[in-house]
């Protein structure tokens, strides 16, 4: 397709991006939007440096492609660079979403399964101020390099969300309910979920108070434990953090136990939603990695030069939020693996802790803070009065070792409105969740 230079490698990534978008605020439109975006971004590497380029200019990427080629120094032994022999040499098409293709869809379909939803939040009287928001993504990728990797493959999400504030006798509460999937006929029944929310999120305002802080064991529903693993442990797995960090690295060295004995730890890029990748940018084939296996570290998530300068190999994590930008090593669905017990046994081995149902954010690296919207004491192994929780906290390498119960339910979460951040590159998708986990010494204010 591409007239690549000689003694050179290069590769070039086009994505094809369509989204919509529709907001209501209090039952009034507000936005109505339906975008088309199409870009190419355009790497050389001469064994020394990199060069890139992003246009949207796609009928011109050759043009590009000759005007980096000038800048690079050409190198006979290219193919026997260490980093070069990372690259992978897949080829195929490999489209996913033909049958159920959300650009099928039209906007009037969109908008009318949207106000459908709208009686269910207009008869409480509870809500003062309400967001309803549709948003939907389609990205088509081709990945072409001068090893021969020749791929064409896509990715999409839709999703419902809705945003609400209640206020009962003064007592208030910032809540929503949230769901993506990759096939639009999936949101089409979440109004008993929807309903169900509401009639939990209001009885909640009227009845919580506020916990007493201390030392407690912590039950953590999927969504908390998604993003534990996600902000605490996955970024810490990303392995351009620890080049050039030899306290880093011992700190994280692989084989070294770093948790509870049940406890494990995954990325993987094929699972549909929106961490679903089955090619990095880079070409690379999406793997299940294994970031700890049975409280041991055993892995860590790669790009081609980070795999080449640790001496591991590349796990399909080189992402970027767009063409504009250049790949980066990033999570795709992360989360911990199901365990051997019911959430009721769970629950039932706490004389005394808390259930955390639903949070409003997260953060931490070597310390962890989770802020929960929706939490419930536990009393002689069983939920009772709801809590009012400013943050739980705790320091991320003993934490792992206090898990001692992990469910066998399991869920793993889609998110469409915003997404991880890293270096300038925001908001990129990512998939997370797990089991419920029971974990011990929490501290909670």
């Amino acid at each position: 397709m591409f007239n690549f230079p000689k003694n050179l490698y290069t590769d070039v990534r086009l994505e094809n991006v369509f989204t919509s978008e529709i907001t209501y605020e209090n039952g009034e439109l507000r936005q109505n939007l339906k975008r088309n975006l199409k870009g190419g971004f355009i790497r050389i590497f001469d064994g020394q440096r990199w060069y890139y380029s992003s246009t949207t200019d796609v009928d011109n990427i050759q043009e590009e492609i000759n005007k980096l080629a000038l800048m690079a120094k050409e190198n006979e032994n290219i193919m026997d660079d260490p980093v070069v022999k990372n690259f992978q040499v897949n080829k195929g098409e490999f489209l996913h979403f033909n049958e159920n293709d959300i650009l099928k869809i039209s906007q009037e379909e969109k908008l009318d399964l949207l106000k459908s939803y709208f009686p269910i939040i207009e008869n409480k009287k509870e809500i003062k101020i309400w967001r309803a928001i549709y948003v939907d993504r389609k990205t088509t990728k081709e990945f072409y390099s001068s090893k021969g990797a020749d791929l064409k493959f896509d990715y999409q999400t839709c999703a419902l969300a809705f945003r609400y504030s209640l206020n009962i006798e003064g007592k208030t509460l910032n809540n929503g309910y949230d769901k993506t999937f990759t096939d639009f006929n999936e949101l089409k029944s979440l109004h008993k979920g929807l309903k169900k929310n509401l009639v939990r999120d209001i009885e909640f305002t009227k009845s919580a108070k506020p916990i007493t802080p201390g030392k407690y064991t912590v039950i953590l529903s999927p969504v908390a434990t998604g993003v534990f693993t996600h902000e605490s442990f996955g970024h810490k797995s990303e392995a351009d953090f620890m080049i050039g960090d030899e306290t880093m690295m011992k700190e994280w060295a692989i084989g070294k136990k770093v948790g509870a004995d049940n406890l494990s730890i995954v990325d993987r890029g094929d699972v549909f939603g929106s961490g679903f990748v089955p090619f990095d940018d880079e070409g690379t084939k999406s793997n299940k990695t294994y970031l700890i296996k049975d409280g041991i570290l055993t892995g860590r998530l790669h790009s081609c030069v980070t795999a080449e300068s640790l001496e591991e190999n590349p796990t399909g994590n080189a992402r970027a939020i767009n063409f504009e930008f250049e790949p980066i090593v990033r999570m795709t669905t992360t989360y911990i693996e199901a365990g051997d017990k019911t959430k009721e046994e769970l629950i039932s081995g706490v004389k005394e802790g808390i259930l955390v149902e639903e949070i409003s954010h997260g953060s931490g690296m070597s310390t962890f803070t989770i802020a929960p919207s929706i939490s419930y004491m536990i009393r002689d192994g069983k939920v009772a009065e709801p809590v009012n929780i400013s943050v739980i906290s705790g320091n991320v390498m003993e934490t792992l070792y206090e898990i001692d119960g992990i469910s066998k339910e399991i869920e793993l979460l889609s998110f469409s409105l915003g997404g991880c951040g890293k270096l300038e590159q925001y908001p990129l998708p990512v998939g997370m969740g797990g089991p419920y986990i029971r974990v011990n010494n929490i501290t909670v204010q």
